[in-house]
């Protein structure tokens, strides 16, 4: 296989050749004029813009949308949880920490003295509601405003994922 060499000095095909080409003067126009033609067709048409006026009118989400945590109780008010730590191992983003406790009930073998969960650190993927053996743990609340001042609010509680059910944190 044989090779020829271009001589320097060859323009090369498909570069352009003139300084007014080279700085894109014309493209960077072009550019802010599609720019400038959809702000004013918005400015002009802003009932037909997808925007939602968000504290008075809120989205609807469909039936398989997953909210924030909630823990299921059983009859007698204890959380159905019996802390095997399936949820916590499964979950991706290790946002899940559970300290077991001896049960006081012979029948029960365990139960979580302590349930925490980051809400700054889920995913909202749900595999720790697929893993949960017992149902004690669900995405079903349908919140999804939840706001804070502080970072340490995010970090929820057993009491606050067995009581609350409308407020996104503390």
């Amino acid at each position: 296989m044989e090779t020829t060499r271009i001589p320097a000095g060859t323009p090369v095909p498909g570069r352009p050749d003139s300084f007014r080409d080279v700085i894109y003067v014309w493209e960077v126009l072009r550019g802010l004029g599609i720019t400038i033609r959809h702000l004013i067709r918005n400015c002009l048409h802003m009932k037909d813009l997808p925007t939602l006026q968000y504290p008075d009118e809120k989205r609807v989400y469909g039936p398989r949308f997953r909210g924030r945590h909630r823990l299921t109780q059983r009859e007698d008010g204890s959380p159905r949880c019996v802390a095997c730590m399936m949820c916590s191992t499964v979950c991706p983003a290790g946002c899940i920490h559970i300290i077991a406790a001896e049960h006081p009930d012979r029948r029960i073998e365990k139960y979580p003295a302590v349930y925490e969960i980051d809400l700054l650190r889920c995913v909202y993927c749900g595999l720790c509601e697929e893993a949960c053996p017992c149902d004690a743990i669900r995405l079903d609340t349908g919140v999804y405003e939840i706001v804070a001042d502080r970072r340490d609010k995010f970090v929820v509680g057993k009491e606050f994922l067995l009581n609350e059910r409308e407020r996104g944190t503390l």
